[in-house]
């Protein structure tokens, strides 16, 4: 065996500073590409519940493409396809000045694509987390005058976000690991610079292994923070069932 544990150790305790700032990408990426997977999840699960048949099959349609094709094959369809299909524009250059501030254009069409991805899993957990709740809820809203949008704003979604959270947190993990994959189109991200560390000094398995504890601290620290977010919801839910019952209890003696 051709282990070296002393650059192996340094690697991982006084890691190099492009590392660092990888990780810093990484996060980034995920935490955009998360917002952008819910909102656009959002939509669609109200879309796929909608009465109109147009809105439930374009929701069908996007499901069905979007959880049944790879992530990769997503990535490179966004970075490279979408300018092909505009002529070659130049959709994501290297420099994207926005607020002051320069966007890698690879690190946008990434976030985007990881964006598109994700909504398709967000739609499908949002969805079961509104069909989830008493369908009395919305008719008992629907008797005090709230339009279908208030309820959904003010009475249903604050129920259904407890039962999302659990599925959400298992897919921002999993994002964590996913953003790996922009390797392949020079976003600077962790493995990237692991891959290019790799290539300067040969130390295949030091530098893997090492920036796979990177990945491990990651999500093992997500993972700490999943459950205290879980334990939180859960305190706040059982207040509230207390409150409504209460509410309910007050309604019915006063009727």
């Amino acid at each position: 065996m051709q282990f070296d544990l002393n650059y192996f150790l340094a690697f991982v305790f006084t890691p190099p500073s492009s590392l660092l700032i990888g990780l810093v990408i990484t996060v980034v990426v995920t935490i955009a590409s998360m917002v952008l997977g819910i909102v656009l999840g959002l939509l669609l699960a109200i879309g796929g519940l909608s009465r109109y048949h147009t809105l439930r099959g374009l929701n069908q349609c996007y499901l069905v493409f979007f959880r049944g094709t790879p992530t990769l094959v997503q990535l490179m369809l966004v970075y490279f396809g979408l300018p092909a299909l505009f002529g070659g524009a130049d959709l994501f250059p290297p420099h994207i000045p926005i607020l002051g501030f320069s966007l890698n254009g690879a690190l946008l069409a990434g976030s985007i694509a990881f964006g598109l991805h994700e909504a398709a899993y967000m739609s499908e957990i949002t969805r079961s987390g509104i069909l989830a709740i008493d369908r009395g809820q919305a008719e008992a809203a629907k008797a005090l005058g709230m339009t279908p949008a208030l309820s959904m704003r003010r009475i249903i979604l604050p129920q259904a976000v407890r039962i999302m959270v659990p599925p959400l947190g298992n897919q921002f993990n999993a994002m964590l690991k996913t953003t790996s994959l922009l390797s392949v189109i020079a976003v600077p991200e962790m493995f990237h610079v692991a891959e290019s560390v790799q290539a300067a000094t040969f130390k295949t398995f030091e530098v893997y292994l090492g920036v796979s504890l990177y990945y491990l601290a990651l999500t093992s620290l997500w993972g700490v923070l999943q459950r205290a977010i879980e334990r939180r919801v859960r305190l706040g839910g059982t207040k509230q069932d207390k409150i409504d019952r209460i509410s309910t209890e007050t309604t019915v003696v006063e009727t």
